[in-house]
């Protein structure tokens, strides 16, 4: 018989760096525990933000599954920027290549509604869009009749 799931908490900490404290508090799971298991997990990572999906069961027990950074964060270290426009649709912060923006879906892709790299690039260039980043080449790369 399956375990009850209690709670499902969906965090982001900093790769290989994540502490007992608030954000954990709440969950109601062993703190140190999943802190260690966590930074065991994500220290590869660098400094990047790592989401976390934590499902705790009745029996206080718990399980996490990570997920790759989020696109914009991905986004800001391609395009060298720190933040994306707060005007995208009037002011340009920054262009990136459709190689870039296909490396950027590769490494997204198993996170997304999709298996279609054509689609994550889409998916990707759209976040892009709403921060001000242009893609050279884009418009064409759609006008070939991609999938």
């Amino acid at each position: 018989m399956a375990k009850e799931i209690v709670r499902k908490a969906k965090l982001q900490f900093p790769a290989g760096q994540a502490k007992p404290g608030p954000a954990l508090a709440g969950v109601g799971i062993n703190m140190p525990e999943f802190t260690k298991a966590f930074n065991d997990q994500t220290r590869d990572r660098g400094q990047e933000p790592v989401p976390v999906l934590i499902t705790v069961y009745k029996d206080k027990s718990f399980e996490f599954k990570l997920f790759t950074s989020p696109t914009a964060y991905k986004l800001t270290q391609i395009a060298k920027i720190k933040k994306g426009s707060s005007k995208a649709n009037k002011e340009k912060v920054a262009t990136i290549t459709l190689d870039q923006l296909k490396e950027i879906a590769e490494y997204k892709l198993p996170d997304l509604n999709t298996n279609n790299i054509d689609s994550a690039m889409r998916q990707i260039a759209g976040t892009a869009k709403q921060m001000g980043i242009e893609i050279e080449g884009y418009a064409e790369w759609l006008k070939k009749g991609t999938n």
